[in-house]
């Protein structure tokens, strides 16, 4: 984290974000921008007393901010309804405006919204511990048994689409159609590894229509720098970025989760050892509302999500780019291709992976 703005450090962003800021409180004492995410604009609030989060939806991203806004009113409500030593995170509370207004529209008509400020924490990009692949299979895990009886019909889909593998592999097929001829070797390999494996794409989604899945509360986006940890205990003690929570399968969640902690980015490879610890923890939370069904598809997840997003990536590569921010023209090409060899490497491990399920289920 940056040093604080004061006034007289930053005239121009105390003069733009002072007045909205006091909205929510009067006395601000500093303003300074706060993480690395892409999506909104985010910024901690110093007051005399303590600190919040200021942020600015991004309406191109989330073009119905108040959906978003519904959504975590919801599920606040929903957790603070249970019983304090039954709740083990801390979920940022929305704080009101000082005309009890959940959120503020500026002149532009953005939507700004402040969030109590978790002190003494951290997240992480990459894990170093096995201790730290524990904590977030169990944060995750803790975080979906606790919504497990929230109905998913009370929460709006903030992202259509997002996460239903056939309608990118849809998108792709129109985008090859008109796309130029590949012929450098990378990209006929991502073009190559679509065309034998894109029946996966449907395993997930067949079996909610069937039945078998069943739609929940997800988060939506569980990488691992969303999860914070206390500095001291190096325990995680709070889940962030709750934009995404909406209806959904909670193997999406896991795969997720599962393909961010599992990645070794120098090799590709899919880490089994990291993997069984963190589904261990996750299922001694998750076990209590985990069907016969939820087992079966465990595998299914962890095998489609770094597919879809290879797919993904690679769509933006053939479009120009136009989704993901880019450094350089080829690198969603290269970010599909790691992530199609890390389901290669997923899919080496099938056996041991089922088996790791298999143990798991009865314990």
């Amino acid at each position: 984290m940056g040093a604080l703005l004061s006034p007289l450090q930053s005239t121009d962003v105390m003069n733009t974000l002072l007045p909205i800021a006091q909205q929510f409180v009067k006395n601000i004492t500093a303003l300074s921008p706060l993480g690395n995410g892409l999506i909104n604009d985010t910024f901690l609030v110093a007051t005399e007393s303590s600190h919040f989060v200021l942020q600015r939806i991004n309406r191109t991203v989330f073009p119905a901010p108040h959906q978003i806004m519904d959504n975590l009113i919801r599920l606040n409500r929903h957790l603070d309804q249970k019983a304090n030593s039954a709740v083990k995170l801390k979920i940022p509370k929305l704080l009101k405006t000082t005309t009890d207004q959940d959120f503020y529209q500026d002149a532009h008509g953005d939507y700004w919204r402040a969030l109590g400020f978790i002190e003494n924490t951290e997240s992480l990009e990459t894990l170093t511990t096995l201790s730290q692949a524990q904590q977030a299979g169990f944060a995750l895990g803790h975080f979906h048994r606790l919504v497990s009886n929230l109905d998913p019909l009370l929460m709006h889909d903030t992202l259509p689409g997002f996460h239903i593998a056939p309608e990118y592999l849809s998108h792709y097929q129109q985008v090859l159609t008109q796309a130029p001829k590949q012929i450098e070797p990378k990209s006929l390999y991502c073009a190559a590894f679509i065309d034998q494996f894109q029946h996966l794409t449907e395993w997930l989604e067949t079996a909610k229509q069937q039945g078998f899945l069943v739609l929940r509360v997800i988060h939506g986006d569980p990488k691992l720098n969303n999860f914070l940890f206390d500095k001291h205990s190096k325990k995680i003690v709070s889940l962030i970025d709750l934009d995404t929570v909406k209806p959904g399968l909670v193997h999406y969640d896991i795969g997720d989760c599962l393909r961010s902690c599992c990645h070794h980015v120098e090799t590709n490879e899919f880490d089994l050892t990291i993997c069984a610890a963190l589904l261990k923890s996750y299922l001694s939370e998750a076990c209590s509302f985990f069907s016969a069904y939820d087992y079966q598809y465990l595998f299914a997840a962890i095998q489609l999500i770094p597919l879809e997003l290879g797919l993904r990536f690679y769509t933006d590569y053939l479009e120009g780019n136009r989704y993901f921010k880019v450094t350089d023209p080829k690198q969603n090409l290269h970010r599909a291709a790691s992530q199609f060899q890390l389901c290669e490497s997923i899919m080496a491990q099938e056996p041991a992976i089922k088996a790791l399920i298999e143990q798991l289920k009865v314990q």
